[in-house]
């Protein structure tokens, strides 16, 4: 953030070949099935994780392409925003964790590598697309003061039922009609792989309404798996071009670092950048 002295400079890690595997189906960044730290807070129970549950999540990923109208032609007529789809995303799981495609059941790597390198205490964050709320809890960790949402309200109950004791406030929202009462009011507002489950033409969209929810000398951090400009790839999830992520510098972003991570350790080529909004006045 910019009270926190984040980085400055661009940052451009050479990809070397490309990782075909579906970032959203990693299990852990090495690939391995595992359990999430201890944590006190959470009820989550370890009996849904087992030696089946790669598969579990294999055949549920095939269940969900069945039913996704974006895996056909006039998809983008049929749910412009994916709405449906998220929806039985969750009411297909069964309270199965597997069949969350991105249910990760601890924070992501990238995410946690980043808040590594600094502190949130008494910062406002925005988790956007919250899912069982790992993130979201990362982010509280670190000290911040979290709002997480997602727009589907299982997915909210059920990180709740995670969490019971957790300061986060999670809420059922949408990224394109969010409360007005979140405009401006974040120092942090973190995206991690929604963008990427949407459809090209909602990306400008998404990006001005990220951007409002940034207050004066806030930050906005977006993490996705990446594709080159020129690089055709099916989806969903659609892997984001740099010209895309650069376009998320609107209405009072500026880009302070975009990181191109390569594909290591299980996890497919991403990118990581930070924007800021000036302080007032600034």
């Amino acid at each position: 953030m910019g009270r926190e002295g984040a980085r400055t400079e661009s940052v451009d890690h050479a990809a070397s070949g490309r990782d075909r595997q579906d970032a959203d189906d990693v299990i852990d960044s090495k690939g391995k099935e595992r359990a999430p730290d201890e944590n006190p807070t959470s009820t989550f129970s370890q009996r849904a994780l087992g030696e089946d549950f790669a598969e579990r999540r294999a055949k549920a990923r095939e269940r969900l392409d069945a039913v996704d109208p974006h895996k056909r032609a006039g998809g983008i007529e049929a749910d412009p925003k994916r709405r449906e789809w998220f929806e039985a995303v969750y009411a297909l799981a069964e309270d199965d964790p597997a069949a969350v495609p991105w249910a990760h059941l601890e924070p992501r790597p990238l995410l946690e590598d980043w808040l590594a390198a600094r502190s949130l205490v008494g910062l406002r964050a925005l988790d956007v697309g919250c899912g069982l709320g790992d993130n979201a809890e990362a982010l509280a960790r670190a000290g911040a003061h979290v709002v997480a949402f997602d727009l589907v309200e299982r997915a909210v109950q059920w990180a709740r039922e995670r969490f019971p004791q957790s300061e986060v406030d999670y809420q059922t929202a949408d990224l394109f009609d969010a409360p007005s009462e979140w405009r401006g009011a974040f120092d942090l507002v973190h995206e991690l792989y929604k963008l990427q489950a949407l459809p090209e033409a909602l990306l400008p969209d998404a990006a001005r309404a990220l951007a409002a929810f940034v207050a004066p000398g806030g930050t906005l951090l977006v993490i996705s798996r990446a594709r080159d400009d020129n690089e055709e790839m099916g989806g969903p999830p659609w892997p984001l071009a740099r010209r895309d992520i650069e376009a998320f510098a609107v209405d009072g972003l500026r880009r302070v670092s975009l990181e191109d991570l390569p594909a290591s350790g299980g996890l497919a080529r991403h990118w990581r950048a930070e924007f800021r909004r000036d302080e007032a006045g600034g």
